[in-house]
C-alpha cells in the first residue's frame, strides 16, 4: 500500500512537470538531448500519454475524484480513528474487496480508513490535507487547463509548511491528540528533544518558521517608524535650521499601507497644518531583493513633510496643503519568459503557418541573459531632503515662491515637479538652470518648463548612486512577453520606473546619435536582442551594415536564420562601404516588388497582405508569398556619408519615404550628428529619434530639434522623441558576452539553406557590363547554364549559383553571356529576366548557329 501511494505521488509530480512544459517538449535544445535520452529510459516516460487530450482529461478526472476521496476520508478519520486503528492495522488486500460497512467506521469504508491511516497516522497528520490541494489543483489543470496556484510554488510551500506543522503539532500536543502530528512529527520531535531538549526543539521550530517567512514574504524585523527615525538621526542639521528641524521637521510614514488588487500602494492623503510649509511627496520605486524571480514587486512609497521658509501669499500659506502620492506600478515577471508557443498546422482548411519550415526553432530563453542581481541603489531620504531644500533656497533667492514639490525617483535621475504660485513666470525658472546645477553640484540638471500634459515644472536631478537596468529584467517582464506589437523593441525604463516598449513598425524609422562611449552600441544590441526574443526567423530579417567591422559581427552566426544579403558568396554583415550602395538599391528593388504584390492583392500595407496570405486568399502559384519584415541597421552613418555621399542619401531617403507600408524599417546610428551627416531629407522622414549624451547644444538640436541631449549623464541615459514629446529613459544594459551566447544558441539550431537573398541590381552605369557575344571566350558551363535557364524558364543569377554551385561573379558572367547570345533578355529592375527561347529544340538550334560562327 505504501509503495502504491508513493508511486501515485511521484507520477503526479512528473505529470505536473510534463504538463507545465508540454508546449516546449518538441523544442529540446541540443544541450538537453543527452538528458532527454536518459529520461526516455526511465520510469518517467509513464506520463508521456498525457500529451493526448483525452488521456489528460481522464487523468484530471481521476485526480479530482481522488482528492475528494482523500478529503472525505481525512475528515472522517478525525472522528473514527480510534475505532478503525486496530482494524486497519490488520487489514489484508483480500479484505479490501469485501463490501461490508461494519468493517470500518470511516465514511468511505475500509479503503477510506486505510488511505487516511496511511497519510495521517503513518505520514504527516493534519498536514496531509496539503495532498488534497495538490491533487485537486493538478487534476483541474489537466481537465480544463485552469491553474489555481503555480505548481512549482505549491509543491515547495506545501513541502516546507507540511513539515513544520507536523513537527509543531507533535511538539504542542500529546496524549490522545498526538495523532494530529502523524508519525513523522512524533519521531521528529522525539529526535529533537533527545538532541536539544524541550527548549531546544521549540527554538528550532521558531527558527524554521522565521526562515520560511523571510524567504517567502521578506518580513521586516524593524518597523518603518524606527528605520525612519534612525535615518533622521543620521543626518546632521544644517546651520541656521536647527530650531526648525527640532520643532517641525518630521518624517511621516504610513504604518499599514493598503494594497489594491493590482499590488499598488494606496495611500490616503494626509494633511499638514503649518505656516510657510512646502509639501513634498516622494515615490521610491524599489524592488525587493528576496522576491521570487517570477514576480517584480510594486514600488514602496514614502511621504515626507519638510519645512522650508519661502515668501508667498499669507492666505495661501495658512491653507492646509494635501500631500499627493504618485503611484508607480511595478512590472510583473513572466514565469515562461523566452518561451513562445508554436502554432500547429493541420491542412488547407486552416491558416498558413510561416513558421512551419523551421517548426523546431526554439526561442532564446531568459537564462541566456546574465543575472546581475539586485543593482538598485537605496534612495536615501536625506538626499531627497537636501536637494529639495537647495532647490527651494535657490528659487527663494530670486523671489520665486513655490506651492508644492513632488518627486519621482527613477533609475538614474529624480524628477522634482514644482507647482509655482500664481503669478510666477515659467521662463523665470527656466533661466535658472545653471544656478540650480551650481547649487546642487550635480551634472546633467535639466529643466522641463512646463511638463507636457501637466501644470507643473520639472527639474531632473541625477542620483548619486544610479541604477543599472539589466536586459534580463525587462525581457522577463509581462509587459514585454504579453505585447502584441509587430516589431516590439525595448528602449529602457522611464523616470517612474516603467518599462518603455515601442513598436518599430509604427515609428516607422529610428535615428540614433550619441558621442563615443555613451551607450549607442549597447542601445543597438538592445533593439536587436528584443526582436530576437520575440520574433521567429520567418517573420523578420536583418540587413546589418557595420563600417567599423567590430560592432555587429557577433550576429554572423545567425546568418541562416535572421540575416539578409545580396546574391553571392559574400558575408551577410556588410563591412565594405562600397557594397552599401548596392545593398540599399537592392532594398529599393525589393520595395518595388512588394508594392507590385500589394497592388495585385488589393491591400494597402504588409499587415493586410500577410493576413490575406495566411488565410490562403493569395496563392503562391500567382507569385505571392509571405513577406517578412526587414530591419536595416546602419551603425555608422557618418562614415558612409563621407565615402558615398549622395549615392547613399538617395536610396535612404527613398526607403524612408515609401518603405514603411511594405515592412522595411531603418535604424541609423551615428556618433557625429552634424547637419552634413543628418541631412534635411533624412530628418524629415525619421520621426523616431534617440539621443544619447552629445558634446554640444548644436548636436542636440540637430538630432532632437531642441536642447537636452548635451545635459545627459551618459552610460545609457538618453532622450527619446517620436514627435513633439521627449521622454528621458535609461537604456537596458546587455553585454557583448550575452549577445554572443544568444546568437550561438540560435546559430546552433537548424536554419534555412542560406540567408534571405535580396534582389540583384544592375551596375551603377546602368549596363550589364558585357559586350558583343564571343563564342570563343564563352564559359565552359555556358551550355549547361543555357539548358537550365530554358528548362526552368527563369533567368536568375542566384538560381545558377544554386544549380551549378558557382560563385556570384561567375554566375553573373554566365547571365551576361546568355543575354549576349539572345537566350535571356536585359535586366528590368524588379522584374525577372525574360527567357526568349521556349524549349530545348530552339536552344539546340541556337547553339549550333553559335558553334558555326
Amino acid at each position: 500500500m505504501v509503495l502504491w501511494h508513493g508511486k501515485l505521488i511521484l507520477c503526479t509530480m512528473a505529470a505536473g512537470n510534463t504538463l507545465k512544459n508540454r508546449q516546449n517538449d518538441d523544442f529540446i535544445p541540443e544541450s538537453a538531448k543527452e538528458e532527454k535520452d536518459i529520461m526516455a529510459k526511465s520510469k518517467w516516460t509513464d506520463v508521456l500519454f498525457l500529451r493526448d487530450e483525452r488521456a489528460r482529461k481522464i487523468a484530471g478526472l481521476i485526480l479530482i475524484f481522488y482528492s475528494l476521496f482523500l478529503l472525505v476520508s481525512f475528515v472522517s478519520y478525525l472522528f473514527s480513528w480510534k475505532a478503525d486503528q486496530n482494524i486497519v492495522a490488520g487489514f489484508s488486500w483480500s479484505q479490501y474487496l469485501q463490501i461490508n460497512p461494519e468493517v470500518a467506521k470511516n465514511w468511505l469504508g475500509p479503503l477510506g480508513a486505510r488511505s487516511a491511516f496511511f497519510y495521517m497516522h503513518n505520514g504527516f497528520g493534519l498536514s496531509s490535507f496539503a495532498f488534497v490541494l495538490i491533487f485537486f489543483t493538478l487534476g483541474l489543470r489537466l481537465l480544463v487547463g485552469v491553474t489555481l496556484l503555480p505548481l512549482g510554488k505549491m509543491y515547495r510551500y506545501s513541502f516546507f509548511t507540511g513539515i513544520w506543522f507536523s513537527l509543531a503539532l507533535s511538539f504542542l500536543l500529546s496524549g490522545s491528540y498526538s495523532f494530529l502530528g502523524g508519525t513523522f512529527g512524533y519521531q521528529g520531535i522525539r529526535y529533537l528533544r533527545g538532541l536539544m531538549g524541550y527548549a531546544g526543539a521549540g527554538m528550532f521550530l521558531l527558527l524554521y518558521m522565521l526562515v520560511f517567512l523571510v524567504v517567502v514574504f521578506n518580513i521586516n524585523f524593524l518597523s518603518e517608524q524606527l528605520l525612519a527615525l534612525f535615518r533622521k538621526q543620521s543626518v546632521p542639521p544644517q546651520e541656521g535650521e536647527t530650531d526648525v528641524l527640532e520643532e517641525e521637521t518630521e518624517v511621516q510614514v504610513e504604518e499599514e499601507p493598503e494594497y489594491d488588487i493590482e499590488g499598488a500602494v494606496v495611500a490616503e492623503a494626509s494633511e499638514v497644518e503649518s505656516e510657510s510649509e512646502i509639501a513634498m511627496s516622494v515615490t521610491l520605486a524599489e524592488e525587493e531583493t528576496t522576491k521570487e524571480p517570477e514576480e517584480e514587486s510594486a514600488p514602496k512609497e514614502f511621504s515626507l513633510s519638510i519645512d522650508a521658509s519661502v515668501p508667498g501669499n499669507k492666505e495661501q500659506d495658512e491653507e492646509e496643503i494635501t500631500l499627493e502620492i504618485e503611484e508607480t506600478v511595478g512590472e510583473e515577471l513572466d514565469e515562461a519568459a523566452g518561451n513562445s508557443e508554436r502554432k500547429e498546422h493541420y491542412g488547407l482548411d486552416t491558416e498558413f503557418d510561416p513558421r512551419l519550415e523551421l517548426a523546431s526553432y526554439q526561442f532564446p530563453t531568459i537564462d541566456l541573459l546574465k543575472d546581475y542581481g539586485v543593482s538598485k541603489a537605496e534612495m536615501d531620504t536625506a538626499e531627497l531632503e537636501s536637494n529639495k531644500n537647495l532647490i527651494v533656497e535657490t528659487l527663494k533667492n530670486y523671489n520665486i515662491a513655490i506651492a508644492q514639490i513632488k518627486a519621482a525617483v527613477g533609475p538614474t535621475v529624480t524628477l522634482y515637479e514644482i507647482v509655482p504660485e500664481a503669478g510666477v513666470r515659467i521662463t523665470k525658472i527656466k533661466n535658472l538652470e545653471d544656478d540650480i546645477a551650481l547649487s546642487l553640484a550635480a551634472l546633467g540638471i535639466r529643466i522641463i518648463a512646463p511638463i507636457p500634459g501637466k501644470g507643473t515644472i520639472g527639474i531632473e536631478v541625477p542620483n548619486k548612486k544610479p541604477e543599472m537596468v539589466p536586459m534580463r529584467s525587462v525581457i522577463a517582464s509581462s509587459k514585454f512577453q504579453n505585447n502584441d506589437m509587430a516589431l516590439p523593441v525595448i528602449l529602457g525604463k522611464t523616470i517612474s520606473n516603467e518599462i518603455f516598449i515601442a513598436d518599430l513598425a509604427k515609428m516607422p524609422h529610428l535615428l540614433m546619435a550619441g558621442a563615443t562611449g555613451q551607450g549607442k552600441s549597447v542601445g543597438i544590441n538592445a533593439l536587436l536582442v528584443s526582436l530576437l526574443y520575440k520574433k521567429h526567423p520567418a517573420e523578420v530579417k536583418f540587413v546589418l551594415v557595420d563600417p567599423k567591422k567590430v560592432e555587429l559581427t557577433l550576429y554572423r552566426t545567425i546568418e541562416r536564420h535572421f540575416l539578409a544579403k545580396l546574391p553571392g558568396d559574400g558575408e551577410a554583415i556588410i563591412t565594405d562601404t562600397k557594397l552599401v550602395t548596392s545593398t540599399l538599391n537592392s532594398l529599393c528593388v525589393e520595395m518595388d516588388k512588394r508594392y507590385d504584390l500589394l497592388k495585385d492583392a488589393g491591400v494597402r500595407n504588409i499587415t493586410e497582405y500577410n493576413a490575406k496570405f495566411l488565410k490562403r486568399k493569395l496563392l503562391p502559384t500567382e507569385g505571392h508569398h509571405f513577406m517578412p519584415y526587414i530591419v536595416v541597421v546602419i551603425d555608422e552613418l557618418a562614415d558612409l556619408m563621407m565615402t558615398a555621399g549622395k549615392e547613399v542619401e538617395y536610396p535612404i531617403g527613398r526607403l524612408a519615404q515609401l518603405a514603411r507600408a511594405i515592412g522595411i524599417h531603418l535604424i541609423l546610428a551615428t556618433q557625429r550628428p552634424s547637419v552634413n551627416v543628418i541631412t534635411g531629407t533624412i530628418k524629415a522622414n525619421f520621426p523616431g529619434r534617440i539621443a544619447f549624451r552629445v558634446t554640444s547644444k548644436i548636436d542636440s538640436r540637430t538630432i532632437l530639434d531642441g536642447n537636452g541631449a548635451d545635459q545627459l549623464i551618459g552610460k545609457g541615459d538618453m532622450l527619446y522623441s517620436n514627435g513633439s514629446e521627449m521622454i528621458r529613459l535609461q537604456c537596458p544594459f546587455v553585454d557583448t558576452p550575452e549577445v554572443e551566447v544568444i546568437t550561438e544558441f540560435i546559430g546552433n539550431q537548424r536554419g534555412y539553406g542560406s540567408a534571405f537573398i535580396l534582389p540583384e541590381v544592375q551596375d551603377a552605369d546602368g549596363e550589364s557590363g558585357h559586350e558583343a557575344f564571343d563564342a570563343e571566350s564563352r564559359d565552359a558551363l555556358f551550355e549547361d547554364a543555357a539548358r537550365i535557364v530554358v528548362q526552368t524558364q527563369q533567368g536568375s543569377t542566384s538560381m545558377l549559383q544554386r544549380r551549378l554551385k558557382l560563385g556570384y561573379n561567375r554566375a553573373g558572367r554566365l547571365i551576361d553571356q546568355l543575354e549576349a547570345a539572345g537566350i535571356v533578355g536585359p535586366f528590368e529592375g524588379s522584374k525577372a529576366r525574360e527567357v526568349r527561347l521556349r524549349d530545348e529544340l530552339e536552344l539546340e538550334q541556337l547553339l549550333n548557329e553559335l558553334d558555326n560562327k
